[in-house]
């Protein structure tokens, strides 16, 4: 059985295809290229451009992934390290959007979205960032006529005897259909990884625990709440329970009652899956949504509930791209994700996929059908839903459903390198760049709980600053040569499920395959292993090609001051060691470094930071705290000092405008040479937020 969603009327027929034995594929070819995501297609063109033979074994019959699946608001990043071929994808997109014939529904003068911080349409530089899902299949579509790319479609993985590997080589993949692929490098294109587990490559399913790796923002995140996906954005509480408040009434659909694990460990959990929908307003297109099989209302109760709250950001991710259609994404604590519905989707079979798969459209077509038609939800968001439906003219054999399920994460590859946040956040230097990523370190929800008090809550929604555009190791893009020496894994790359919060973005993985494609070419040329292709040629070759490969990060953004040019010492926010929960924040009109971050107010008596140098230098030096002040902030904020004698402890009204610019003098210390000093504070009884942004020691005079 498949792994993506198929409308009902065309299971029985994905079933007779999968009997069917296509054409042979006795020959064997330079590359086989497993999967029909963008990766997949990318990857091919490079190799045909480079001159070898490249097959597409596609498990799907549209190529292209979420990128013709309905993710059109592209999570862009920094669009200025996108190049090579990902760019060339969305100068295509821009040459479609120039005939007037793409414009059905609206006039191109008309359309004026913006997204991620950047203009849909650039036409400087000839590129266009956001699009219709027809609009991306028909550019694949492009590269497979213009580079005459070989294709074969609904063709699944023997996943259990089809991977035939002697010696560390890849020989030979082999499909359900009885087809036999054989060829001198393959690519794992797919979402799931399902060649890297079949080749019997290391690989990494759900959450590492922050001590593996030396990280911060993996495992477990209870008490952290970041972007607005949660009930902490609920005016007042709300309790899981049949009856409220009575644990013995029972607990409420889609809540789970496991213990949510310990901040930092790891666990088996997956982040939430959904599809990225779109929808349309327009009545010449417009479909009503449907009431789909197995609906059930009593699914719902908990957004009831949120309503009856006063929440109304229901439609806060109805995106807009060309011709009055929109990106649709998950938008607040109860929406579009389907929390914890996919944690066995990795390993899982392709029939037990298929069954998340349809689990996962019942969920979200229902979601749309209830608010619709329920008569418990309020009248303003319901005539506004009513508004919505899906678009005629999209995903046309498949009810007008994407034929997509996003995969935020699947398995993950153990590779010759792994990607970690230390990398992403320019900690740790990363060997090798073979491209770049830039955007958020950004994973959705992955469960949903009882909080101790007896309320619900849900965890794992991060989004954390990569502070600029970060490089990509090669490393991270093969196996470790003891397992596999011809393969090549531009999607399910090598690193943790916090890294591949940011480099698991559409536009990446472009970069990535065309990157992995060219050492590929290499490796068969000099008929060595993937893992030996030699970095200065295969950089010297991806400049060649376009590819960014660097970019010189900033040091601040450009309301922050750098610490470069403070005087004295300066410890940032970046530098600080934080317990508890801190969210990063960017809000106020000035800062130092990229930003500063602050408790949420909550959990009071649990978070706290430390601040820490080596003072070079004895003397005599003013101690300052930086922070952004605000009417909502706390304002007896305890901070502690070390210094020769001791300690101090000063109190701050964070309401009250710093002394010194964005800093608060302390007061003045004598201090050793050679000494640690040292920078405390929690948020013990303190009412308001308390924030962070950074500390200077300055010699005094």
């Amino acid at each position: 059985m498949n792994t993506r969603y198929k409308h009902p009327r065309t299971v029985l027929s994905l079933l007779v295809a999968l009997a069917v034995t296509t054409a042979g594929a006795e020959e064997k070819r330079d590359i086989v290229i497993y999967g029909g995501t963008c990766a997949a297609v990318i990857a091919a063109v490079q190799a045909k451009k480079m001159g070898k033979t490249v097959v597409i074994v596609s498990p799907d019959k549209h190529l292209g992934g979420l990128s013709s699946g309905g993710l059109g608001w592209t999570d862009t990043g920094n669009k200025a390290v996108i190049g090579g071929l990902a760019r060339d994808f969305y100068h295509r997109v821009w040459k479609q959007y120039q005939k007037p014939e793409n414009w059905k529904w609206q006039k191109m003068e008309e359309y004026g979205g913006t997204g991620q911080g950047t203009p849909a349409i650039d036409g400087d530089q000839k590129t266009m960032w956001i699009f219709e899902p027809s609009i991306a299949e028909a550019v694949f579509e492009e590269y497979v006529s213009e580079f005459d790319l070989e294709v074969h479609r609904d063709e699944w993985l023997d996943r259990e005897k089809g991977v035939v590997v002697k010696d560390g080589v890849i020989q030979s993949i082999t499909t359900l259909s009885g087809n036999t692929y054989a060829g001198k490098i393959f690519f794992d294109a797919t979402y799931e990884g399902d060649l890297i587990a079949a080749a019997g490559v290391d690989y990494h399913v759900g959450r590492e625990a922050n001590s593996v790796y030396g990280e911060e923002w993996n495992g477990v995140q209870v008490g952290v709440l970041h972007h607005k996906h949660h009930f902490g954005a609920v005016d007042k509480p709300i309790s899981p329970y049949v009856v409220p408040g009575d644990p013995k009434s029972g607990v409420l659909p889609r809540i789970s009652t496991a213990d949510p694990g310990v901040k930092g460990e790891g666990d088996h959990r997956v982040q939430a899956y959904c599809f990225r929908m779109c929808l349309t307003n327009h009545p010449e297109n417009r479909i009503p949504f449907p009431k789909p099989e197995g609906y059930d209302p009593k699914q719902y109760e908990l957004l009831v509930r949120i309503f009856e709250a006063g929440w109304r950001e229901t439609f806060g991710k109805f995106d807009p791209i060309p011709n009055h259609k929109t990106d649709t994404n998950n938008h607040g604590p109860f929406s579009t994700d389907n929390i914890g519905f996919n944690y066995d989707y990795p390993d899982a079979s392709y029939e037990r996929r298929r069954e998340i798969i349809l689990e996962h459209v019942t969920y979200q077509q229902g979601w749309l059908y209830f608010i619709s038609n329920d008569p418990r939800v309020p009248k303003d968001v319901q005539d506004e839903m009513k508004q919505w439906g899906l678009p005629k003219d999209e995903f046309t054999d498949n009810g007008n459903w994407s034929h997509q399920l996003y995969i935020r994460e699947a398995r993950r590859m153990i590779g010759a390198y792994v990607m970690t946040e230390n990398e992403l956040r320019k900690k740790k230097p990363t060997p090798d760049s073979v491209g770049m990523g830039s955007y958020t370190i950004d994973s959705h929800n992955v469960q949903r709980y009882i909080t101790p008090e007896g309320y619900v809550q849900n965890e794992g929604d991060i989004g954390v600053s990569t502070r600029g555009p970060y490089e990509i190791a090669y490393g991270s893009l093969v196996p470790k040569k003891e397992q596999c020496t011809n393969l090549m894994v531009p999607v399910c790359v090598s690193s943790t499920h916090i890294a591949f919060g940011s480099i698991r973005m559409e536009p990446v993985f472009m970069i990535l395959a065309q990157s992995a494609a060219t050492a590929a070419v290499m490796a068969i040329d000099e008929g060595i292993a993937v893992q030996d292709v030699a970095y200065a040629k295969l950089r010297e070759k991806l400049l060649e090609e376009g590819q960014i490969l660097h970019f010189d990060a900033p040091v601040a953004d450009e309301r922050g001051l750098s610490p470069a040019d403070l005087p004295g010492i300066v410890v940032d926010d970046e530098s600080a060691k934080f317990e508890g929960n801190w969210e990063e924040s960017g809000a106020a009109k000035s800062y130092v470094g990229f930003g500063y971050r602050h408790e949420g107010n909550t959990a009071k008596g649990a978070a706290s930071v430390t601040f820490a140098t080596t003072i070079e230098k004895a003397g005599r030096y003013a101690v300052r705290f930086a922070y952004p002040p605000n009417n909502n902030r706390a304002s007896k904020v305890k901070v502690g000092i070390s210094h020769r004698g001791g300690g101090a402890e000063v109190i701050i009204d964070q309401r009250k405008a710093p002394s010194h610019d964005l800093f608060q003098e302390l007061g003045i210390f004598e201090f050793e040479a050679g000494a640690t000093a040292t920078v405390t504070l929690n948020n013990a009884d303190t009412e308001g937020y308390v924030v962070v942004d950074a500390v200077q020691w300055v010699p005094a005079e």
